[in-house]
């Protein structure tokens, strides 16, 4: 496709007027710089820009305190090879970084959050998830395995790893509120709670001035089911999340699933309780709690080397400053990035209240210019403000600890470290196509009484567990072949 070519005239001709000229009485504290990745096809620049890269590799390799991520992939270099596959050097900045606080003995940590299964969920033995098992070979190969691997060049050093280097995955539960009340409805009704749920979203989503046959049909449908009743499907009405949903237990509130109510035969509860990732999409890095990285670019050579996608991102400085301890010792942090970093360990930490699906009247939901953006003092945002304090170090392990063993334990949940090889896979988690008594994703344990398996739950705070590093690492993860060769390696990295 050739580029449009515009007249000179719309590309000159706009003078830039003096910074003195401007009303600088409402400017914010924030000084941003923003970074891309774009090259000839995308934004007819030569060479390629990789400020994105830059920025990444500037910031982690001066930290001196920690790396806080967040990214849908984790795919990096720690050597300029050009035999590699993977050619972006993030990796080799967070290598440089741990090994020179290892060395000066300083406490540093670098923590990633990403998803435990990237791209597209399913079941993993499938043939059409061999792009996934092509994505997860790659990030292990960055992360463990291999000698050009982040562990492994760190402790080619004389550093130990696992003292700084720390990855960890979110997950969640909830349970299907089918009771025996609502089958009667649908009987009666002559229709599904689907149907009526489907025309409740269409209501939600009709335009203002033309969504009138929507909110007919949907008040219709409403009075067909429920009749003179008005809670019937609404399940645990203490649920905040949702009325059907009791995944807020996991929040910071009084409620558990061991004291939900439940209709029906007891037992029949254990049929209804579920799993899942929490998929994480995030492309962003905290460093030191002075500076933020976010925008639209992962962490893989797609994003980062400007050749392949066209990103687009912003490093972000706050001026105004708030009195912390880091480590233990008095510290300057940047509001912004210390706020940003406090609020997002506290909800993985299961430290903050549940937040309604309507959040109308919470201001942290509104649109910019008109979000206070809240913090939410109070004692959990004291206990995570030091970001290197023991204390809450050893609490973020032991929830990560307790949470995973009860998705292992209950569900089975996958990735999971018992899971070396595909045949441990087939023993270990149910596989769809050889096991009609376990559904994937669904309690695995359905011996033990439905009141132990409730307690069991009521473990479980927040959403964070760790990553399986150890998942398949005897087995081909990735076995060549049509779908992964090196034609498509570009699109998998």
């Amino acid at each position: 496709m050739q580029r449009p070519k515009f007249p000179v005239g719309e590309y000159v001709h706009h003078p830039k007027s003096p910074l003195a000229t401007k009303s600088l009485d409402n400017r914010g504290t924030v000084h941003a710089q923003l970074v891309r990745s774009s090259a000839d096809w995308s934004m007819g620049i030569q060479p390629e820009e990789h400020s994105i890269q830059n920025a990444y590799i500037e910031l982690i390799r001066n930290a001196k305190h920690y790396v806080y991520i967040e990214n849908q992939f984790f795919i990096t270099n720690t050597k300029k090879d050009d035999t590699s596959p993977i050619h972006n050097q993030i990796g080799s900045a967070i290598v440089e970084a741990v090994v020179a606080a290892g060395k000066e003995g300083r406490n540093f940590r670098v923590i990633i959050i990403i998803p435990a299964i990237p791209g597209f969920a399913g079941d993993l033995r499938e043939n059409a998830a061999a792009g996934t098992r092509a994505i997860m070979d790659y990030q292990f190969k960055s992360i463990c395995r291999g000698e050009n691997s982040i562990f492994e060049q760190v402790k080619a050093q004389g550093v130990d790893p696992n003292k700084h280097i720390f990855f960890f995955n979110l997950r969640s539960y909830d349970r299907i509120n089918v009771t025996p009340t609502l089958k009667k409805r649908e009987e009666q009704s002559g229709m599904s709670y689907m149907d009526l749920e489907q025309a409740e979203i269409d209501e939600l989503e009709a335009p203002l001035e033309d969504g009138e046959e929507a909110r007919t049909k949907a008040a219709e449908l409403r009075k067909k089911f429920m009749g003179e009743e008005k809670d019937v499907g609404l399940g645990d009405q203490g649920g905040l999340l949702d009325p059907d949903s009791i995944a807020d237990d996991a929040m910071l509130n009084d409620k558990k699933p061991s004291t939900e109510e439940w209709e029906g035969d007891p037992e029949d509860e254990k049929k209804f309780f579920f799993q899942e990732e929490l998929y994480i999409h995030a492309k962003l890095c905290i460093v030191d709690e002075k500076y933020v990285i976010c925008g639209s670019s992962n962490i893989n050579d797609r994003s980062q080397l400007g050749i392949h996608d066209s990103e687009l991102s912003i490093v972000l400085e706050d001026r105004d400053e708030v009195d912390i301890e880091m480590d233990g010792k008095p510290y300057k942090a940047a509001r912004l990035a210390h706020d940003l970093r406090s609020q997002l360990w506290r909800e993985h930490l299961g430290l903050l209240p549940p937040q309604a699906l309507d959040a109308s009247e919470d201001p942290n939901a509104q649109p910019p210019g008109h979000s206070v953006n809240d913090p939410q003092p109070g004692p959990e945002a004291d206990f995570v403000s030091d970001p290197l304090s023991p204390k809450l170090w050893d609490y973020w392990c032991e929830r990560a600890d307790t949470n995973t063993e009860v998705f292992r334990s209950l569900f089975h949940a996958d990735p999971d470290d018992n899971i070396l090889t595909f045949e441990d896979y087939d023993s270990f988690t149910p596989n769809p196509k050889a096991d009609a008594d376990h559904k994937q994703g669904h309690l695995y344990d359905m011996v033990r009484p439905v009141e132990e398996i409730r307690k069991e739950l009521d473990k479980i705070k927040g959403h964070l567990v760790w990553m399986q590093l150890k998942f398949l690492e005897n087995a081909d993860l990735a076995e060549k072949g049509l779908q992964v060769n090196s034609f498509t390696e570009s699109i998998y990295t």
